[in-house]
């Protein structure tokens, strides 16, 4: 049994679609960041980076574990599926997760900052950060012209990057003319559990097309930067 702690952002997103994919059993526990949960000293005992997602995995003597790649790895070898056991696939799987981690998820977390939560507009900082995403956005559009997914088989690198692109209207970012990338952005959305796992630990409904619920997302945000 897979303990979850989590909150519902692509970061966190990344666990439970995996753990979903997966079929594994998970209790999950909400990480409420806005009200500085994730500092408290039983979260802090979990993850002493006070960031979500966490896991415990019950089945190693209460293993924790932290760092969404680092639990993706984990669910994958615990499981023996998404993750190529030969050292050519396993290579190519973690080098786009380590894309995902070191670029997608960064770059786009900034944006997010600069273009939607900063109460002030800093322009250079905002065009920074966008025009990096879309870079990062090409560069996965090339590879997907390629193959149908990230690698030879669809896995955890799929999944991650997904988890993050998917969201690529809040970073205000325009995927347009990225073809192989909204082909498989689709497809990802048909794949056992993703719909799932983005529902957990609830559901952020339509936040992309609801603008008072995009003003208390935002307020929530600010609050989490300032803890």
């Amino acid at each position: 049994m897979i303990e979850l702690y989590t909150a519902p952002t692509p970061n966190g997103h990344k666990a439970s679609c995996a753990l979903e994919a997966l079929e594994l059993e998970y209790n999950t526990h909400t990480v409420n960041i806005g009200e500085g949960d994730q500092h408290k000293p039983e979260f802090r005992a979990i993850n002493p980076n006070g960031r979500i997602p966490a896991i415990i995995d019950r089945d190693l003597d209460d293993l924790a574990i932290f760092e969404s790649g680092a639990i993706m790895i984990h669910l994958a070898e615990k499981t023996g599926r998404l993750l190529p056991t030969d050292a050519k696939g396993r290579a190519r799987v973690i080098q786009w997760l380590m894309f995902q981690m070191g670029g997608v998820g960064p770059m786009m977390g900034q944006a997010n900052v600069f273009y939607r939560y900063f109460p002030e507009k800093i322009q250079p900082a905002i065009d920074r950060y966008q025009n990096e995403c879309r870079r990062l956005f090409e560069v996965l559009d090339t590879r997907l012209g390629e193959s149908e997914w990230l690698t030879d088989d669809y896995s955890i690198a799929d999944i991650a990057n997904w988890c993050w692109a998917r969201t690529h209207k809040w970073s205000g970012v325009s995927i347009d003319g990225l073809d192989n990338l909204q082909r498989w952005l689709a497809a990802m959305y048909e794949q056992p559990g993703m719909k799932a796992g983005i529902d957990v630990p609830f559901s952020l409904g339509n936040l992309l097309d609801d603008e008072e619920e995009q003003e208390k997302f935002k307020a929530k945000a600010r609050q989490a930067l300032q803890k």
